[in-house]
């Protein structure tokens, strides 16, 4: 129960908040503060500080306008240091994280009268390794023969005028103190193939045996971690810190309170986390350039005792391995019936899924003998890179210097992760699903690689439920997860069945402050068009969206499918094009930032999007005034992993349409149409050009599930 200490904190930190403001109370948000405040800080302990009982868990929808941030900062942040808890606010998206640690919680640390310290907690990806920098900038030193033997693993040492220039800027900077090495905080774009030579990841790593560890960007960072009451990432880390075991990157689980904002994405970020794929053709040719390298460098480098011996296994393993992967690549060649598809995001996705996640007898044998190859491989590369540490230590006796194991180590820390990635994905692939459980969805995917294409085949898990509970929710002191969107038609069973929010879970929903009815008005047109006929729909869009967008300064048109926004796009008057912006064209925030100058300058603008235009996208008052939804935002049939699961339901004598495709669809025309309102001062109008919203049972549940705009329906 919540102490009565506890619930006077949290509501005069709400009270004083609201004052400072000169904010009058949300009906919204005081419900979302009393949820969060009742599930996180009320959780019983153990003597060691333990969460006691059932995994402590709740979700909480609130709707677009709520002050979401506020009300759980407000109510987790006592919560935790009450109960002597970090707290680990987690985002999917890097423009929440950026709001949360540049303007939510300092106005709130302003205003609330609470009492805290936070930090972002970013990957080691988006830090400075000083070490490949030191490495790139002294040419002619003896590591560069070294490096160069891997220049195809990402080690090339030879170093453009632009790249010298700016590689030369960092070091004053950070000789300085002008630069702290974060990649977000460099004042002009690195180009990502740039910034890739100069950061590391954690199979490269020497950590402490690093000669510029204390000057690390990566590990001041995270020691400024240990000191904070408040740590803001996103669901990735926290994912990543978990498939470590937790407390790896992040504070221990059981020692932290989650709050996962956007928390929608996370089963979907979960299923990425865990899912495995390897090129064949692209694998082969490394693991040739494997032996070569480690040849040349035997020649170069006599290496003593059990180095040497385990060194000179691998070349003839990795040509083993490299046949068995030319067998694969023809037999995946010729069974493979590469279909092209279209994502939700509209690229083109050649693919061949096996049925079932069944993958054929002589496919499977071939599939194991590589797991087979790729084990002793990385058991090679874990041995080499224990010995390389040994050796840093001085505590080794195969007679190679610690400035050679110093040197060595990131090389062989590379190779290690590819092989074991390599392996990983074999076992997935040939694994036996476990008949009670979801099967892993298995398939191929035709890949570019230069002027010869490639093959890639994938194994992922279908539900990330399982994985959830285990690393998380069972694992975690408690959990909050919110979103403006994580009910589907009224209830939470499709983010239950996602996300396996334990049983104990409590869940919630807090209304908008926005007044749909009066701020909006949602139309059903009756365009005299099927929309399952893709010509005659793209006709009717053509010929009736001038009239329809008549008047508005700013408009947002989404479509479900790439071609269908191009025809209609092509479709129109060539003046009347004139005002579209298309998504592809230009970068995303390039595509918003000239849509915003041209209505800022009196002209009109319409947009042209796709699926991640529907989602996070932020244009209040006469930026969007009008939103036009083309069709009920089906999944694209052929997505591997949703095909995987609507096979299992339906198996199971469940209906995958209403179980999957209709609660998605539900869920993604909320987002949608969650672009018009974006504050209390905003009105406008949403179209949806599909008839099957009123003609069909399923259409007129997914239309009473919306928000309650004002309706007309023709």
């Amino acid at each position: 129960m919540l102490s009565t200490e506890l619930k006077t904190q949290i509501q005069g930190a709400y009270t004083r908040f609201l004052e400072a403001k000169s904010l009058k109370p949300r009906y919204g948000q005081r419900l979302m503060i009393a949820e969060t405040a009742k599930g996180l800080g009320a959780i019983a302990q153990d003597e060691e500080g333990h969460r006691e009982g059932e995994p402590a868990v709740v979700a909480v929808e609130a709707g677009t306008g709520t002050g979401k941030t506020v009300a759980y900062a407000l109510a987790a942040i006592p919560a935790a240091k009450a109960a002597g808890k970090r707290l680990v606010i987690a985002t999917a998206t890097v423009a929440l994280q950026e709001q949360i640690v540049h303007k939510d919680l300092p106005d709130i640390l302003r205003n609330s009268g609470l009492s805290f310290s936070f930090a972002l907690a970013k990957g080691r990806g988006r830090y400075l390794c000083l070490s490949k920098l030191d490495m790139l900038l002294q040419e002619g030193q003896a590591q560069n023969a070294t490096a160069q033997l891997f220049a195809e693993d990402g080690f090339k040492i030879d170093v453009d005028e632009a790249s010298n220039e700016l590689f030369g800027k960092m070091i004053e900077r950070l000789a300085g103190n002008r630069w702290d090495g974060d990649r977000d905080s460099w004042q002009e774009a690195i180009e990502d193939v740039q910034w890739s030579r100069i950061t590391t990841d954690h199979s490269q790593c020497t950590n402490r045996h690093c000669p510029n560890f204390q000057q690390c960007a990566f590990y001041r960072a995270r020691e400024g971690m240990t000191k904070v009451d408040v740590i803001v990432t996103n669901h990735d880390l926290v994912l990543a810190d978990l498939a470590l075991g937790g407390g790896a990157i992040l504070p221990d689980p059981r020692d932290t309170l989650y709050v996962f904002d956007e928390g929608h994405h996370l089963p979907d970020k979960a299923i990425g986390h865990f899912a495995h794929f390897t090129r064949l053709r692209s694998t082969a040719e490394w693991l040739e350039q494997i032996a070569k390298n480690l040849t040349k460098l035997l020649a170069q480098h006599p290496l003593p005792g059990d180095l040497g011996r385990l060194v000179e296994q691998v070349p003839e393993l990795a040509r083993e391995i490299r046949t068995q992967q030319q067998f694969m690549f023809t037999a995946c060649e010729a069974l493979a019936d590469f279909r092209a598809g279209e994502d939700m995001e509209g690229r083109e996705r050649p693919r061949h899924r096996f049925v079932g996640g069944v993958i054929p007898e002589d496919l499977r044998e071939m599939g194991i003998e590589l797991k087979k190859g790729f084990a002793k491989l990385t058991d090679l590369f874990t041995r080499l890179t224990e010995m390389l540490k040994q050796a840093m230590d001085g505590e080794s006796s195969i007679g190679l210097a610690s400035y050679q194991a110093e040197e060595w180590y990131p090389l062989f820390g590379s190779l290690l992760a590819r092989s074991q990635g390599n392996w990983e994905l074999w076992t997935a692939f040939t694994c036996e699903d476990p008949e009670d459980s979801p099967p892993m969805a298995r398939w191929m995917t035709l890949a570019e690689t230069g002027s010869l294409y490639d093959i890639e085949v994938n194994a992922s898990p279908i539900l990330a439920a399982e994985m959830l509970r285990r690393h998380l929710w069972n694992v975690a002191y408690g959990a909050l997860v919110t979103s403006a969107t994580l009910t589907a038609l009224g209830t939470f069973d499709r983010f239950r069945m996602r996300s396996g929010l334990p049983r104990s879970a409590a869940t919630a929903v807090v209304p908008s402050p926005f007044r749909h009815a009066e701020a909006g008005v949602l139309r059903v047109p009756d365009l005299k068009a099927d929309p399952r006929n893709a010509a005659e729909h793209t006709a009717a869009i053509v010929r009736e969206l001038p009239a329809m967008l008549e008047g508005a300064r700013g408009a947002l048109v989404l479509f479900s499918s790439r071609r269908q926004m191009q025809d209609v796009f092509d479709g129109l008057e060539r003046d009347w094009r004139k005002r579209v912006l298309i998504q592809g064209n230009l970068s995303k925030q390039e595509t918003l930032n000239k849509h915003r100058k041209r209505v800022d300058d009196g002209e009109a603008s319409v947009l042209f999007g796709l699926a991640s235009f529907a989602e996070g996208v932020d244009l209040p008052g006469a930026y969007c005034e009008h939103v036009v939804i083309a069709k009920i935002p089906f999944a694209v049939p052929d997505d591997p992993v949703e095909a995987a699961l609507a096979e299992w339901i339906e198996a199971r004598g469940g209906n995958p349409f209403m179980e999957i495709a209709v609660p998605d669809a539900s869920l993604r025309l909320i987002q949608a149409c969650g672009r018009l309102l974006r504050t209390e001062q905003d009105s406008g109008t949403i179209s949806l050009l599909d008839r099957r919203l009123v003609t069909q049972r399923y259409g007129k549940a997914i239309l009473n599930a919306l928000p309650p705009f004002r309706r007309e329906i023709q």
